[in-house]
């Protein structure tokens, strides 16, 4: 019997993106509780989106910091008849191992991936390959997001179009869970970005959550759920579902 054998752990992805967390948990012997906490939907405006796709070849790089931003950029892309061949000259980046992944299922393997799945790290790195000043890069990603990458790239001269590719807004949650966090049978919640955090306590609003063990993805994550009062138990050294896992294990064993 594994460390996670009986535990029930909430996993507060989008209903779509929770499958591989919960297969994860499920061999570990836990129980996962999926609780929809953020659902991804269209921006206000796919125009910004569409005028960069159709004008690619002005980039030197594309950075996506998301597997949501691939699959939109994507879904964008096809309806503009255009595919992977047209990134050809572009060097594309990819903020970890999932995003890196969500681009080989369209057709194109990262030129680069961070070793930290950060925003920070994506900039360190593209500092080293290059980019600077005269540099034209293209970023698609959520309506509202961090500004240290862009910000971080426009101190250093580069010309950054930040396009959105969707939104993330509050998900509907799950009524038979809620009922099962309210009599207390729920033993750790799962967070993998700061919106998962805002969602969760936008949905549990009014309920004790203290004896809930809060694993994080990361540190931005760790950054908002200590910002509302959450105490963080379970941080991995690599920012991964995977490594999420086994520090729920290790934390437990």
């Amino acid at each position: 019997m594994g460390a996670l054998t009986g535990k029930r752990v909430v996993v507060t992805r989008a209903r779509e993106q929770a499958g591989t967390l919960g297969a994860l948990l499920e061999a570990a012997g836990a129980e996962p509780l999926v609780f929809p906490s953020i659902q991804i939907v269209e921006p206000p405006d796919v125009g910004p989106l569409d005028t960069a796709i159709k004008g690619l070849d002005v980039y030197s790089w594309v950075v996506f910091t998301s597997r949501n931003a691939v699959g939109r950029f994507f879904s964008r892309m096809a309806l503009a008849d255009k595919d992977a061949r047209h990134l050809y000259g572009v060097r594309v980046a990819a903020v970890g191992p999932a995003t890196a992944r969500a681009l080989q299922r369209h057709g194109v393997v990262a030129d680069f991936v961070p070793a930290k799945h950060v925003g920070e790290g994506v900039l360190e790195g593209l500092c080293e390959r290059g980019v600077g000043e005269g540099t034209r890069v293209l970023l698609p990603r959520a309506l509202e997001a961090r500004e240290v990458l862009p910000d971080g790239l426009r101190e250093r001269g580069v010309r950054v179009d930040v396009v959105p590719a969707y939104q993330t807004v509050t998900g509907p949650g799950d009524p038979a869970v809620l009922e099962r966090l309210r009599a207390g049978e729920a033993d750790a919640v799962t967070f993998t970005s700061p919106s998962t955090v805002r969602g969760f306590l936008e949905l549990t609003a009014g309920l004790d959550l203290s004896d809930l063990v809060v694993a994080v993805i990361g540190p931005i994550a760790a950054r908002e759920a200590r910002s509302v009062g959450l105490r963080v138990d379970v941080e991995p050294a690599e920012y991964t579902t995977p490594a999420l896992v086994a520090a729920l294990e290790e934390y437990y064993g």
